[in-house]
């Protein structure tokens, strides 16, 4: 592949890794909001429970939506993430490889140290 080619290849893949890490982050914040979602429909049933909260069958449906839909977008959302680390983890290592395929070579200037 030539040097153009993989220079190419390179911004693309260097674009489509941080696509992959915003996606990532997106799902770490879904992930908060879905724990959320469990932890307030189970303090509802234990405040209930504890005859702190008055009982209601407004509250026992709510309470009961949140803890089975934070279970399922928990889930799910824990699937996709998978998917995107390992997307992720494959374009860096394509990157890597590209990168290593190109042999470049360190150029040093005269009285110059690199450190």
């Amino acid at each position: 592949m030539s040097d153009e080619l993989s220079h190419s290849e390179i911004a693309r893949l260097e674009d489509r890794i941080e696509e992959l890490r915003q996606s990532i982050s997106r799902c770490d914040k879904i992930a908060v909001a879905a724990q959320v979602a469990i932890a307030g429909g189970a303090l509802w049933f234990a405040l209930a429970l504890l005859t702190i909260l008055a009982f209601s069958a407004t509250g026992f449906a709510g309470a009961m939506a949140a803890l089975l839909g934070g279970f399922v977008l928990l889930g799910s959302n824990r699937t996709t993430r998978d998917e995107y680390a390992a997307a992720l983890a494959a374009a860096e290592d394509r990157r890597r490889a590209l990168i290593d395929a190109m042999q470049m070579q360190l150029v040093e200037e005269p009285g110059v140290t690199v450190h």
